[in-house]
């Protein structure tokens, strides 16, 4: 009789397992407006840095989205555009104008590489990720969250290039430059926000949501660190 019970809570047991796991999986695939992607991903990680540092194409929101966050948390906000404008006293298609596109990434990398921020957001402008010593700067200062968004999206946004400001080498288009940056977006990225399908405040909400989760997995995974470094040691 005592075998049968025993047997009957461990059936109990593995099927409040089984709906558990059901039920975190249909959380997970939650979707903005039914579109295909998920809210957000992260990558692993065991620390949160203390600076969160946005990046993604030209009009997926990163000051809009990022000032916002900046105030729900409690962060100072940077705009990097106006600290190169500040520094060249100039606008950026001036400085652009003058120098060129090779000449405008040398100088976003060396304003990007030494920016000074603690608990802030920083918004970068999108072209930031072929800058090899400002991304290195930031992955060592900042946790990076991609805003993302499909190329049907952005190009519904964006629907004149060159009054929007985005910079096209000669014979590229807007979708060459999406395809071109997204391998960069996801190499840097490590929280991922999807955009589609979301209004501008389900963005702000999805990407307040997956920092506080980044921080709390992290945080687990650094006391977890601890406790079988400590365990090795005996």
């Amino acid at each position: 009789m005592q075998e049968i019970l025993l047997t009957y809570r461990f059936v109990v047991y593995c099927l409040r397992g089984i709906k558990k796991s059901v039920s975190v999986q249909r959380r997970r695939s939650v979707m903005c407006n039914r579109t295909k992607f998920p809210k957000y991903t992260m990558k692993r990680e065991y620390t949160m840095k203390k600076n969160l540092i946005f990046i993604g194409m030209p009009a997926v929101g990163k000051s809009t989205v990022g000032i916002v966050v900046a105030k729900r948390l409690g962060m100072h906000f940077i705009d990097t555009d106006l600290l190169i404008q500040e520094q060249e006293h100039k606008l950026l298609r001036e400085i652009i104008d003058d120098v060129g596109l090779e000449g405008f990434l040398k100088i976003e990398d060396q304003v990007n590489a030494s920016v000074k921020a603690k608990n802030s957001v920083i918004s970068p402008g999108g072209s930031v990720i072929y800058c090899e010593n400002a991304m290195k700067h930031y992955k060592n200062i900042g946790t990076i969250v991609y805003l993302k968004a499909s190329y049907q999206t952005i190009k519904k946004r964006i629907r004149n290039p060159k009054k929007r400001g985005v910079v096209l080498k000669e014979g590229q288009s807007l979708k060459d430059l999406y395809y071109e940056r997204v391998p960069y977006f996801e190499k840097y990225a490590d929280i991922t926000v999807c955009e589609d399908g979301c209004r501008i405040e389900d963005t702000i909400k999805n990407v307040l949501n997956a920092v506080r989760k980044y921080k709390k997995r992290t945080e687990s995974r650094k006391k977890l660190d601890n406790t079988v470094k400590r365990e090795l040691k005996y």
